[in-house]
């Protein structure tokens, strides 16, 4: 039998099938298992192990920009440090998986190339390319659970400066940092004003010839101690670490909450108490050169930087920060618009990501193509038209995977109610009442409006005016009201008898 045969031969039927072991897709695998005990399931990923991002980006430094207490998963305590590296994160990851025996359960090197829905069995047919062998695989399987990320892991956006071919050093992205980059005693540019630059730059400044950190416009941050003081108290009065974590947990979201809410409502105070913590640093004056954004606290998400690690770095001198627009890149470095030529060896783009929908994966339901542009987002998790789907989308403004936890129950909700009514299909769609409703991009632009999203968010499902139409991006809100939601209400729509696994598998 040749290798094509042998491929069509092989199909496997799970109930439901997570895309991506990122921390979506443990996170969703645990609470399907927990909640949902009597589903199949498995976990497709393109890459050779768990971790999504924690695993492709390997620049130095690579940590989280939101504390562990809330960015770990509620049901797993975290012991370690607030702010944590990449491999503190894989190595609590992987605990994730050992303790609840999910790796059984995950398939890597599975690179999903379509998804094809058919009402006429009420099934997803999945096609996957295997990354090492080139076999094709196919799966059903009866809900699929997107859990895949925002953004191509394969490549970071970098735009098109004029004269990138004239520069006679290196050009690198930190989503594809080289393993063996030699920057000892070199002169570095990032560029870039995010989160990634400014881990990046404390990273390597000590051990380069001098790091400049280049952007167009500053970001807000928020130095201090990498330590949580109530955490350290509670472990010294021997409190079972279950208790310490959901005690600090809840700590975080307070306080979290209520930067939010001051933000809209006292953005100028906020705005002022952020540039203070930075010029206790670097003083008054860089800051309000270099770290004094336009654009107000709410709009952007705020990076948190253990021990102010980039504004050390620029104080000591061993990096510098320049706001100016590129011009064009030289044979040396880079002319900036004001006159002046930064000279580098290497130059980092720190400057994004490449926004993806949905993995870039072709879908169809009953033989047409799905655009998401076309369709409308149900609170930013499903789409009308697209039956037996959802897309785990976490919050800009607090950790991702607080979103996870709270979709994992209402998924598990609504398929445990599917099985109660004896359905096989549930797709979301406009109401009566809907019918006039705007269609608006995906997030306002006054709400949130970072480069990445802004660039191509006309890929992205449309949004209502309405709380039901959109993904609102406020746990503190979500948070109580998916619990609340009627499963019968007027658009959820169910159809089709339900057929058991086996007898699917049979076929």
């Amino acid at each position: 039998m040749d290798m094509t045969a042998k491929s069509q031969a092989k199909t496997e039927h799970f109930d439901v099938l997570i895309v991506g072991a990122g921390i979506s897709g443990v996170g969703a695998a645990y609470h399907l298992k927990e909640q949902s005990p009597d589903r199949s399931f498995v976990i497709l990923d393109a890459l050779d192990d768990f971790g999504g991002t924690w695993h492709t980006h390997k620049y130095p430094g690579i940590r989280s920009d939101s504390d562990l207490y809330t960015f770990g998963y509620r049901f797993k305590p975290w012991v370690g440090a607030p702010i944590a590296t990449a491999d503190e994160i894989l190595k609590y990851m992987g605990e994730v998986i050992e303790e609840n025996d999910l790796e059984r359960h995950i398939r890597y090197k599975h690179k999903i190339a379509n998804a094809r829905w058919s009402s006429e069995t009420n099934t997803w047919t999945v096609e996957a390319q295997r990354t090492d062998t080139g076999e094709t695989l196919t799966f059903t399987c009866n809900f699929l659970w997107m859990c895949q990320g925002y953004y191509r892991h394969s490549e970071g956006f970098t735009p098109d400066w004029p004269g990138m071919k004239d520069f006679k050093g290196q050009i690198v992205h930190p989503q594809t940092w080289p393993e063996n980059l030699d920057y000892k005693g070199k002169k570095v540019i990032v560029i870039g004003s995010g989160a990634t630059a400014a881990t990046l730059v404390p990273a390597i400044a000590d051990d380069t010839a001098h790091t400049t950190m280049l952007q167009r416009s500053p970001t807000y941050f928020v130095p201090g101690r990498n330590v949580d003081d109530m955490a350290d108290q509670l472990r010294a009065l021997e409190i079972d670490e279950n208790w310490i974590h959901e005690i600090v947990r809840r700590q975080r979201l307070k306080m979290g909450e209520e930067f939010t809410r001051r933000a809209f409502e006292e953005p100028e105070a906020v705005k002022q108490e952020l540039l203070a913590g930075v010029s206790a640093f670097v003083g008054p004056e860089v800051t309000e050169k270099h770290f004094t954004p336009r654009y107000r606290p709410w709009r952007q998400r705020i990076a948190f930087v253990p021990e102010g690690d980039i504004f050390q770095k620029v104080g000591e001198g061993k990096a510098s920060v320049v706001t100016d627009e590129i011009e064009r890149f030289t044979d040396k470095g880079i002319l900036l618009k004001s006159g002046q030529e930064l000279e580098a060896d290497i130059i980092v783009t720190a400057t994004g990501f490449r926004l993806c929908v949905l993995g870039d994966i072709k879908f169809e339901v009953d033989g047409k193509p799905i655009d998401f542009a076309d369709t409308v987002t149900y609170r930013g998790m499903m789409f009308t038209g697209v039956p037996n789907m959802v897309w785990v989308f976490g919050y800009f403004r607090a950790s991702w995977t607080l979103r996870v936890d709270i979709m994992g129950d209402f998924v598990c909700r609504l398929l445990n109610h599917m099985k109660k009514k004896g359905v096989a299909k549930v797709s979301v769609q406009l109401r009566p009442e809907d019918k006039d409703m705007p269609r608006l991009p995906w997030i306002d632009e006054d709400n949130f409006n970072p480069g990445y999203l802004m660039r191509d968010i006309d890929l992205m499902p449309r949004r209502g005016n309405k709380p039901e139409w959109q993904h609102t991006q406020d746990y503190w809100a979500e948070r109580n009201e998916l619990p609340k939601v009627d499963l019968d209400g007027p658009e959820f729509r169910y159809e089709g008898q339900a057929v058991r696994p086996e007898a699917v598998a049979a076929e």
